[in-house]
This record gives C-alpha cells, sequence and structure tokens, in this order.
C-alpha cells in the first residue's frame, strides 16, 4: 500500500509570525495536533501541541507573543506519495517523530501523513484485527 492512499491531501499551513495563542486555537478548530509552517512551496518547520505546551506554557512564557517561528521543529522529515506504509513507518521510528509531509518532485508539499493514519491499515493487513473482528462476528451471530 502506498503512502497516496492514506494521505490528507488537505494541508493547512500557519504562518512563521502566528502566535503560539493562534497555532493553539487553529489546532482545536482543526481537530490536529500539529501544523506545518510556511507554504507548499516553502515548508519552514511544524509546530505541534507539544511544542506549545513545553516550549510555551512549561517555561511561563505569553502565548500572545511567542511566534511559530520561535519554537517550531526544523527541518521537516518528508516522504513521497509512492512510498509505501512501511517506508513511512520506519522513517518515522527512526526519527521519532509522528508525522511526516508528503513531497512531489521538487519538494512541494502534496500532503500530511500521520501515525495513526499509517497504523490503521497496518493492522489491518496484519491479520490481528481481522481474526478478531471475525471472531466477534461469530460469538455475536451465536
Amino acid at each position: 500500500m502506498k503512502i497516496e492512499t492514506v494521505m490528507s491531501r488537505y494541508v493547512e499551513f500557519a504562518a512563521p509570525g502566528d502566535t503560539a495563542e493562534a497555532l493553539a486555537v487553529m489546532m482545536g478548530e482543526l481537530d490536529v495536533g500539529a501544523l506545518p509552517v510556511g507554504t507548499e512551496d516553502d515548508i519552514q518547520g511544524v509546530v505541534t501541541d507539544r511544542d506549545i505546551l513545553y516550549r510555551v506554557v512549561a517555561k511561563g512564557l505569553d502565548p500572545a507573543s511567542v511566534t511559530a517561528r520561535d519554537i517550531l521543529s526544523a527541518p521537516v522529515l518528508a516522504c513521497r506519495p509512492e512510498d509505501s506504509l512501511e517506508d513511512a513507518t520506519e522513517l518515522m521510528a527512526a526519527n521519532r517523530v509522528r508525522r511526516l509531509a508528503v513531497t512531489a518532485e521538487g519538494g512541494r508539499v502534496v500532503g500530511w501523513v500521520t501515525l495513526a493514519d499509517l497504523s490503521r491499515p497496518l493492522l489491518l493487513e496484519s491479520g490481528t484485527v481481522r481474526r478478531a473482528l471475525g471472531e466477534l462476528s461469530r460469538e455475536s451471530a451465536g
């Protein structure tokens, strides 16, 4: 299975000058735990909800004055739409990240993929979930 089958194709970007407060509001509205910073053609980094918590709140900084530029992590790791789920999972594990930009030739961001996006199909392919669902189906039918 390829990344293009599970990735989010709509990617909302934050601007480098957006405040941590605005980022938190945006994450809440979008129901996401991270936002790429920049544009499709110039991704500068990523800010996660944990970045806001540890780099702003825990330090007692004013979320209305700290910007994305101040707390982003860079560089952003990326995979290609044609990469396998296994390759993307290995990249995430090796770098201890939970999300990847999906880039086309030339580096343009065309999607976003998270560990949750990858884990669902991999669990289903493993057979473990299929067997458990099959057993539940037999038990409920009996």
